[in-house]
């Protein structure tokens, strides 16, 4: 069986300022890395919705559109569906974006793409999925007293 604990990473500087970010990378596993925004990265989205209201509706409404030199929703959960895929045995801790944790849930659960945008995920949060042959549990609800390190 393989237990996947995500963490998501706390708010940055530019979360704070609800500015995209900038693909960051989970150590030792490439296709967990964050959701790559392109020429929309280091921006908020008010200023590049007064840009290109256009593009940012196309962004939010079809998982299939990817921002310019970014990538797609749909790209996402697949690249993260694909590293959950290649897990060995075992219980893994990684911390990674919030987006990723939307995709690993919205794969888990073979959820539509659409529902990536209806998942909230806190800052320093931990989500918790188990699968064994390509099928996927989520644990929800944990006890504080059930929460163990690692």
């Amino acid at each position: 069986m393989v237990r996947v604990r995500l963490v998501s990473f706390p708010l940055d500087a530019d979360a704070r300022q609800g500015r995209f970010g900038h693909a960051r990378p989970c150590p030792g596993h490439e296709g967990l890395r964050g959701l790559a925004t392109g020429e929309w990265a280091g921006r908020t989205l008010d200023e590049v919705a007064g840009r290109d209201p256009a593009a940012v509706r196309a962004w939010l409404s079809d998982a299939a559109y990817a921002p310019p030199g970014g990538e797609s929703v749909d790209a996402l959960i697949a690249r993260v569906g694909a590293e959950l895929a290649g897990l060995a045995e075992g219980t893994h801790r990684l911390v990674v974006e919030q987006a990723v944790v939307r995709a690993a849930v919205v794969h888990a659960l073979e959820l539509p793409a659409a529902a990536f945008w209806r998942l909230d995920v806190r800052p320093e949060s931990v989500t918790t999925l188990t699968g064994r042959s390509g099928r996927w549990n989520l644990l929800i609800g944990q006890r504080q007293d059930e929460q163990q390190p690692g």
